[in-house]
């Protein structure tokens, strides 16, 4: 018998199937994830240069385990823009997600940060409250200048 003419097996096509959706999905959010970047990027540049303007010093940043005891020096100098401190904008003008792994080495000898792309909607998916838009809690961060609630 050819493979021609081999009736097809159902259980390879749905996989074929399941795989073809699975990189369509995965390539239309990593789409949609480079587009809201190119749109939050210069917000993000632009709060820290509005920040250096209204002569807002910035401080090293502490991350927070995710475990949520104590916290741990970072890499990082800016300014948070969250009461929970668990995100800031730094001095080059890029997002953190202040957030880290809890380990002995970090405790000891501080923790290195990479900036990640600032969302669109701060705070999505967590409790009721808690979800802001981007330009809003940078406006509200600005407003605030050095009194920012610790």
């Amino acid at each position: 018998m050819s493979p021609e003419s081999e009736p097809p097996d159902p259980v390879a096509a749905r996989r074929r199937e399941a795989r073809e959706n699975a990189e369509y999905h995965y390539a239309a959010a990593a789409r949609a994830a480079e587009a809201e970047a190119r749109r939050t990027a210069p917000m993000v540049a632009a709060f820290a240069e509005a920040m250096r303007s209204a002569g807002v010093e910035p401080s090293r940043l502490r991350a927070v385990p995710y475990s949520g005891g104590g916290t741990l020096r970072t890499d990082v100098v800016g300014w948070y823009v969250r009461r929970d401190r668990r995100a800031a904008v730094g001095t080059d003008g890029r997002w953190y997600v202040l957030v880290v792994a809890p380990s002995l080495r970090g405790r000891l000898a501080g923790v290195h940060v990479e900036p990640s792309d600032a969302p669109l909607q701060v705070g999505a998916g967590g409790r009721d409250g808690e979800s802001v838009a981007l330009d809003v809690l940078l406006q509200l961060r600005l407003d605030a200048g050095p009194d920012f609630p610790s």
